[in-house]
This record gives C-alpha cells, sequence and structure tokens, in this order.
C-alpha cells in the first residue's frame, strides 16, 4: 500500500511503526459555527483511509480533536451574546449529527481541546526549559515558540524562515511587539481581563491564560498516539502555519512525531476553498435537503482525496445519477436472489482492480470504476434470473462500496437516511407506480400498444424509468 506523504512530495509504501497497527490522528473542526461541505470533506476522506487500513489487517488507534477554545470561538460567542462554551457544545452537535448523516465512524477517541490544559502545560513548560519557548517580557502571560531556536523550521512545507510572513496576530495586535521574531507564534495566550471572559482562562505558570491553536494538536496526539505515530492528517489549508509549527514545537521537544503526512484538497465554489468567511458555505442540513447523505457521500468519495472538487448541486445530482444505476442493480438482485448478505472487505470479493486502485495512495475514482464495472456484469446476469454468479456480482459489489462507506443496503443507511414523511412519500408512490403498472399490463394484454406506451410516457414525465425484465417490469427514479 502507497500514499502520498505531503512532508516528502512524494508516494511512500506504508511502513507502519509497529506491524499489524496503525495510527491516526486528524485535525478535526474549530466548533464556532455549523458545518458545511467543505468542512466534512477531511472526516469523510480519512475515514475511507480508516476502513482501507481497516481492511488491509491494521488494528487502526484513530483520534480526531475539536478545537472548543479559540480566538474565533470567542469572538462569535460575543457577537452572539452567548458563553462560549455554549456556542462551542452547540456547533459540537451539529458537527456529531453532519458526520453521522454522512456515515462517518466514531473515531477511536475524540478529544476535546479543554480537556487537555495540563497536558498543554506540561509540553510548553518543556519547549521553554529546552530553550524553544520563552515567556513575553511584558506581563502579559503570553508564551511563544523561537523559530529560530529550531534549524528545521519550514521542512514540512519546504520554506526558508526568512521567506515566511509573520505569524498571525489574532485578536491581539499588540502581540507582535512581544515576539523576538514575527514568526514566533503563540503556545500560551495570557488572559486579556477587559475583552475576554472569566471562564475562558485556566491557571499556568505564566498566569491564567489559555493554549495556542497548535499547542493543542500536539499534546492530544502526543497523549493518544504516544511520542511517534504514523499518520497525521488534514485539510490542505492547514499545513502551513498549523502543521509547520506542530511539527516543530513537537520535534524541538523531543518526539519524533507523524511518519506521513496526508491532506486532503479543498471543496469549492467558484474557485475559492468553501468558508464562512467568504461566505460560499453550505451547510450540512441545506445541502440535505436537496439530496440524500449517501448521494452526497458518494459524491465526494468518488474524487480523489488530493483533488479539488468544484461544488455544484448540478455536478452532486449527476453523482447522485450515476450512484442510482449501482443502487438500483442491487435492489434487484436482492429482488430476486431474496436474502443478500454484505461481503467480506477481502481481496477475492472486492477484485484485483477496486484492490490496486485503493492501494495506490486512496486511488476513488479508479476504484469507484471498478463498482461500475463489476455493476455492468451483473447486469448481464440478472437477465437470467437468479444464479450463483449474480449473487457473487452483487456480493462483490456491497463490498467495495462498504469500504467507501456507501452501500445502499447497509441498514446504517435505511435507519438514518429517510424521515418518518419521506417514507410516507416513498410508500404512496409504489402505490401510485404499481397501480400505473397493472395499466400497463391490461392495456398489453389487450394489444392496446397506444395506452401502454402511453403509460409508460407519463411515468417517464414523472422521473422514473421502467425496465421490462423477465422477471417483470422494474422501475427506478
Amino acid at each position: 500500500m502507497r500514499l502520498y506523504d505531503t512532508a516528502t512530495r512524494q508516494v511512500r509504501d506504508f511502513v507502519p511503526l509497529e506491524a499489524g497497527k496503525a495510527g491516526i490522528y486528524l485535525c478535526g473542526l474549530t466548533v464556532q459555527s455549523e458545518p458545511h461541505v467543505g468542512h466534512v470533506r477531511s472526516g469523510v476522506n480519512f475515514d475511507v483511509l480508516r476502513r482501507w487500513l481497516t481492511v488491509r489487517g491494521y488494528d487502526v488507534s484513530f483520534i480526531r480533536n475539536i478545537t472548543d477554545i479559540d480566538d474565533k470561538i470567542l469572538i462569535k460567542s460575543a457577537e452572539q451574546g452567548r458563553p462560549w462554551y455554549n456556542l462551542a457544545y452547540a456547533m459540537r452537535r451539529e458537527l456529531d449529527a453532519a458526520y453521522d448523516a454522512l456515515n462517518v465512524q466514531a473515531p477511536t477517541y475524540e478529544p476535546a481541546a479543554t480537556g487537555h490544559v495540563p497536558e498543554m502545560i506540561e509540553l510548553i513548560s518543556r519547549l521553554v526549559a529546552a530553550g524553544h519557548a520563552y515567556a513575553a517580557e511584558d506581563g502579559s502571560g503570553d508564551v511563544y515558540f523561537d523559530v529560530r531556536s529550531w534549524p528545521s523550521y519550514g521542512e514540512l512545507t519546504g520554506q526558508r524562515i526568512d521567506d515566511m510572513e509573520a505569524a498571525e496576530v489574532a485578536a491581539d495586535p499588540h502581540s507582535a511587539a512581544r515576539k523576538r521574531d514575527p514568526r514566533d507564534f503563540a503556545l500560551w495566550k495570557g488572559w486579556k481581563k477587559e475583552t475576554e471572559p472569566e471562564t475562558a482562562a485556566w491557571p499556568s505558570p505564566w498566569g491564567p491564560g489559555r493554549p495556542g491553536w497548535h499547542i493543542e494538536c500536539s499534546a492530544m496526539a502526543l497523549k493518544y498516539l504516544g511520542g511517534s505515530f504514523d499518520i497525521h492528517g488534514g485539510g490542505v489549508d492547514l499545513r502551513f502555519p498549523h502543521h509547520e509549527n506542530e511539527q516543530a514545537q513537537s520535534r524541538a521537544a523531543g518526539f519524533g512525531f507523524a511518519s506521513y503526512w496526508m491532506h486532503n484538497a479543498w471543496i469549492t465554489t467558484a474557485g475559492e476553498k468553501m468558508s464562512k468567511s467568504l461566505g460560499n458555505s453550505l451547510t450540512i442540513p441545506a445541502v440535505l435537503e436537496h439530496t440524500r447523505a449517501i448521494d452526497l457521500r458518494f459524491y465526494m468519495v468518488a474524487a480523489h482525496y488530493r483533488s479539488h472538487v468544484e461544488f455544484s448541486f448540478e455536478a452532486l445530482d449527476e453523482a447522485a445519477a450515476g450512484f442510482a444505476r449501482i443502487e438500483h442493480f442491487l435492489v434487484r438482485a436482492r429482488d430476486l436472489l431474496g436474502d443478500l448478505p454484505p461481503g467480506e472487505p477481502v481481496e477475492s470479493n472486492l477484485g484485483t482492480a477496486f484492490v490496486q486502485a485503493m492501494d495506490d495512495d486512496l486511488g476513488t475514482p479508479a476504484a469507484v470504476a471498478a463498482v461500475y464495472d463489476a455493476v455492468r456484469e451483473g447486469n448481464k446476469l440478472l437477465a437470467a434470473g437468479p444464479s450463483d454468479a449474480l449473487r457473487t456480482a452483487a456480493t462483490s459489489v456491497r463490498a467495495m462500496l462498504a469500504v467507501l462507506g456507501v452501500d445502499p443496503l447497509d441498514p446504517r443507511w435505511s435507519a438514518g437516511g429517510s424521515s418518518a414523511r419521506e417514507e410516507r412519500l416513498t410508500a404512496a408512490v409504489d402505490a401510485l407506480v404499481a397501480s400505473l403498472l397493472e395499466q400497463r399490463a391490461a392495456a398489453r394484454a389487450a394489444k392496446d400498444f397506444a395506452k401502454a406506451d402511453a403509460i409508460r410516457d407519463q411515468l417517464k414525465a414523472a422521473g422514473i424509468d421502467l425496465e421490462d425484465t423477465p422477471q417483470g417490469p422494474q422501475w427506478s427514479l
């Protein structure tokens, strides 16, 4: 199995630190607002990675953090007139619901930054003692990482320190004057009594305050995966400065940290990264009013995780139409065969083309092509009626889709993917279509082919495709 390592900028064979095990740390979200399509892409993409490593026999420890204290959270909560922790908690629940709707498996553990302040203070103290961090001399309580003290700073993104821009000043414009170098970044932020709530401060050797963003992830990754682990992931926008800073402070503290760095690309609208600040975000509940959750996930996983995706509802509809062909095959196969248990995700069920695609840096476009090839062969078998060959084909398709998290026959989708109203609508459509098909059958028996064709055209105009098979007419949306 080969993965693209962002640090070395090449595809490398995946060799875990411990045989048979894989540790993954995924930078989760800062829970400041409702999650949009761009937010959840990393969760979906790394869910596929986790599933595939599991298929390949690895015991996976998957940690995905939550940043629940941050400048942005404090600013937004103040604007809304609510406690910062209430905003963070509410948005975390929204995020959980979005992941659940898209069939993203729960991580091994999902630590929150506010629950790990002691570990962050310990790590900062270690950096200060080693001469890689310093407390501001003005008594503000700020502590900064000294980038000049670490000669390897910039190695993750291939930059020289002198070519970098100054670290973000963020909510405190006076912080620049406290730094030895403009590129030094905050490890600890002293409490600003005049502008910040007392609840947003923790005691520390440097006075009350809160952690900087970058130290949060290092402390949580090291706590749950150890000093060295296999894969660190996140969106490509986190490479710099967040991941660069994480690696520098962690290695300066004496830890090996991540062996591989993986980054998913953006979902864009009009060529720009989808984000709240740009005003072009699409929240998950809003998108799911337009399409099913399984179709949205298929749309995401069908693109390679390192490819930028230009979001549009037209493209989403095209993906849904393509997935409908896969789903239609499985439904027809189940109707013919009766019980159709999910296929075990082993190479004999998955097929060589699918396995090779996934082993090649999670090549999901080629993997999806392998699914379509299997469906085409399966459709040829449908006309002959029930057979072992048809069962094998359908089992293989289910196994491949399970790896991608989009098996439509998985009870997880039927249990969580339809509202009571949708179920009533489905039952009503079933009854109406069945009635029209009975009328069409009667017309054909009476050789009134004009009426039979008119009924077929009526169904087509309503968005229903009709296929005459040896087992009787089959319809799909």
